[in-house]
């Protein structure tokens, strides 16, 4: 009996501490309800987000330039392949047309333009030596020897003529082969003498004229490669294009460059070896317009547009330039779930005076609203 009442007193204990450990689950369930379920008050905006300052206004992603007549930036791309041994500029440096920028290794193209130059100089010294012929000592020497093979036939002749009156006097006083050889020397001496006339006239005469010719050839084509040679050499001095500002150098000390400009090690991929801007007081700015916006766009004489710099309440307006009328592909695309993935943007460029109070460069981000006036 006892044992059966304290059973029932263990049973309600159990119960009534399961009953409170509900009550409470309830209410803590109830309390991070009410909790998680109560509004935050939202963050002011760093910025207020640009507004359509225009009745039909079309939005446009856009990026700032220097400002070029056509084209964009001047990217400066080598036209040999060699190794930077020097930068001569800093960037945002101003420099004018013809300043030597990056200087890379060129002592092959160098020793290749000194020889090609030895060659040709050596090519024109043979010109002017046939030219300059017949040379006076070969002249005196080829005469000396008409000369000299004269008197020879003249000897020879007479001995000849001493021993004809000899056997015409007495036949046996001279022998018929004394005779021979007396007749033979004579015409070996006219010979001789008819060979050393003909050299002496071909001494006389100089270099033939198709031997200068062919020097001439030699010369021009040996001038030639050493003009392309020496002209390769100054590829290996990159100048600048034109009066400018450099905006960026993409290159160090030691880096290797080819056509294809420098490999950067972030991207993984080619870049120019250095970027340059205008140094007008003006920026460009190159707006995209999505083909879908194209047909909202107002008419040139009626257009105008307000730039507005992302992360401050700053607006600029914008002067118009041209339109490059050619809708091609979406260079960037934002990776916003709305946005189609064949964009394809026709450009417009705007320009504006550069604020002096404010920083702005190329390459920067903005928002641009194209309205009419």
């Amino acid at each position: 009996m006892g044992r059966s009442q304290g059973s029932s007193q263990e049973g309600d204990m159990r119960n009534k501490v399961l009953f409170t450990l509900a009550i409470i689950g309830l209410i803590a369930g109830m309390i991070s309800a009410y909790i998680y379920g109560m509004q935050k008050k939202p963050q002011p905006p760093v910025f207020s987000p640009a507004s359509n300052p225009y009745a039909k206004g079309v939005y446009a992603s856009c990026i700032t330039e220097s400002y070029q007549n056509n084209g964009a930036n001047i990217n400066i791309y080598p036209e040999v392949t060699g190794t930077i041994v020097k930068i001569a500029v800093a960037e945002a440096e101003a420099v004018s047309r013809g300043t030597p920028l990056l200087i890379m290794d060129d002592s092959v193209q160098r020793a290749t333009a000194e020889q090609q130059k030895s060659q040709a100089e050596a090519s024109w010294a043979l010109l002017e030596e046939l030219k300059a012929q017949p040379r006076k000592e070969n002249l005196e020497i080829a005469k000396a020897q008409v000369e000299s093979a004269n008197a020879i036939l003249r000897t020879a002749q007479d001995q000849l003529d001493k021993q004809r009156k000899s056997y015409e006097l007495n036949p046996k006083s001279v022998s018929k082969d004394a005779l021979d050889n007396a007749e033979n020397a004579v015409r070996v001496a006219k010979a001789n003498l008819e060979v050393l006339r003909k050299q002496y006239e071909l001494t006389k005469a100089g270099a033939w004229i198709y031997d200068i010719r062919n020097q001439e050839k030699q010369h021009d084509a040996l001038s030639k490669a050493y003009l392309a040679s020496n002209s390769l050499l100054a590829k290996y001095t990159i100048k600048a294009p034109v009066d400018g500002v450099v905006l960026s150098i993409n290159v160090a000390v030691g880096s290797y460059v080819s056509p294809q400009g420098a490999y950067d090690t972030y991207t993984q991929g080619f870049s120019p070896v250095m970027v340059m801007g205008s140094s007008q007081t003006y920026l460009g700015v190159r707006c995209y317009v999505d083909e879908i916006l194209i047909h909202k766009m107002p008419q040139v004489s009626h257009m105008d547009a307000q730039m507005f710099i992302r992360g401050t309440d700053i607006h600029v307006p914008l002067e118009y330039v041209r339109i490059q009328p050619y809708v091609s592909p979406k260079i960037e695309l934002s990776n916003q779930r709305t946005e189609r993935v064949d964009v394809r943007v026709l450009p417009v460029i705007f320009r504006f005076e550069r604020p002096k109070d404010m920083n702005i460069y190329p390459g920067q981000l903005v928002d641009v609203y194209i309205g009419e006036k």
